[in-house]
Parts: C-alpha cells; structure tokens; sequence
C-alpha cells in the first residue's frame, strides 16, 4: 500500500475559495480503482493548515491518479489561490493490526 501524506499551508479565505475543488477532488479521486483513502482535513487548532491523507493500492494507481481530470480542476484551484506551501511524503506501507 502507498500512503501520502501531505500538509498544505495556506489562508483561510483561499482555503474556502477553494471548498467546491476539493470536494470536488475527495470525491472523484475515491471513486478511482486502486484508491482506498483519500481525505482532505482542515487543522482544528491551524485553520491555515489542510491535511491530506492518501491510501492506494500500489503506485501505478497513484501514478494513473495524477493524470486524472479532476487532477487538473484541482491544481488550477491552488494556482488560483497559491499556498504558501506543500509538502508531501509518500510511503510504501504494511498494514498491521493494533494492539490488543
């Protein structure tokens, strides 16, 4: 499994111009085969701060991710409302079970 995890900088006024294109994006990019996770989140205690958190099967589902169309909606929304940063991780990753 890959697992991104992502921390977008930004405002919180271009974050709510950008609410519909990342609706937009969560929903599309779940539907996607390979796609088991895909969840935008906004920092209860930063409201400047988004968080993604990605899970795909493997990286050709990642990879075939990044040349969907809602890809492209959603890359003109941030350049219409530039972040003041993005860093992504990607991990290759095993599920295990918890404790107990």
């Amino acid at each position: 499994m890959i697992v991104v995890n992502a921390i977008i900088e930004s405002t919180e006024s271009d974050i709510a111009a950008m609410k519909e294109a990342i609706r937009e994006m969560e929903t599309h990019s779940r539907r996607e085969a390979g796609c088991n996770d895909y969840t935008f989140s906004v920092e209860t205690s930063n409201p400047n701060v988004i968080r993604v958190t990605e899970q795909w099967e493997n990286m050709a589902a990642l990879a075939a991710h990044f040349a969907e169309p809602h890809m492209a909606v959603f890359q003109q929304a941030m350049a219409a409302n530039p972040p003041k940063s993005v860093n992504a991780k990607f991990y290759e990753a095993t599920e295990v079970s918890g404790p107990g």
